[in-house]
């Protein structure tokens, strides 16, 4: 089976629309998100998880993403989609934090998608 994806010319519309569900409405919530959790890095705020991983550093911070990635693989094979949506989260949220750390940005990730699509 052949699984390169398909070119084919696109519209805008489908493209920021897929089920009826503006894309981009959602892919918000991911750059404010990456900007709140690179403010808590700046602006430490008294008991917020976020500081408490920076605080820690990058061993615990791959031990999340790790521990997480894992948990996605186990929901996935359960078949819980409301599992799955909740694990693939806080995935996503670790992943932010250790971008962060590292000095990645969103743009970066956007730009390397881009190119292989």
């Amino acid at each position: 089976m052949n699984n390169k994806p398909v070119n084919k010319a696109i519209n805008d519309n489908e493209v920021n629309n897929i089920n009826g569900e503006d894309v981009n409405q959602g892919a918000e919530i991911l750059k404010e998100l990456y900007y709140v959790i690179s403010d808590r890095k700046a602006n430490p705020k008294e008991g917020s998880y976020t500081n408490y991983l920076f605080e820690k550093g990058l061993d615990k911070i791959l031990k999340k993403v790790g521990e997480e990635a894992s948990e996605v693989i186990i929901a996935a094979k359960n078949r819980s989609l409301e599992e799955l949506r909740y694990e693939i989260s806080d995935l996503v949220y670790h992943t932010l934090v250790l971008m962060v750390e590292q000095g990645l940005k969103p743009i970066d990730i956007y730009e390397e998608l881009r190119g292989r699509r």
